[in-house]
């Protein structure tokens, strides 16, 4: 699959959180994101991507909002509290965000190649 590198020059070497819970769209975003350059840890449950983020100094965050019967709202906190810039990813687009979290910068998914470089870039101020 040929994947768009639109604007990715100001990705390259960044390091992704990846929360995700479905298998293809996690191997889709995985593979977007490294061919821009960057460097993907991917996290499919919440306990997950919480200990991974505990362990692992991230750039940005692509956040899937629903998991399971979980959100990755926890997540987001942790993230805010950090200042670490993160985006969050929804099939209901922004209208599927809740409460303080209605305005934030979201991608639809299923991901299309260049709205995700270009969320993840324009959240890296890049």
């Amino acid at each position: 699959m040929r994947i768009s590198a639109m604007g990715s020059g100001g990705l390259d070497g960044a390091r992704v959180l990846l929360v995700e819970d479905e298998s293809l769209l996690a191997m889709l975003g995985e593979d977007v994101l490294s061919e821009a350059g960057c460097r993907v840890t991917v996290a499919m449950r919440l306990s997950e991507a919480l200990r991974v983020l505990a362990e692992i100094e991230f750039d940005v965050a692509i956040l899937d909002v629903n998991l399971g019967n979980e959100t990755s709202y926890p997540v987001a906190e942790q993230l805010a509290r950090r200042k670490i810039p993160f985006i969050f990813a929804t099939g209901y687009a922004a209208a599927g965000l809740s409460g303080g979290y209605a305005t934030h910068r979201c991608v639809q998914k299923p991901y299309d190649p260049d709205q995700l470089l270009m969320a993840a870039e324009a959240a890296l101020g890049a």
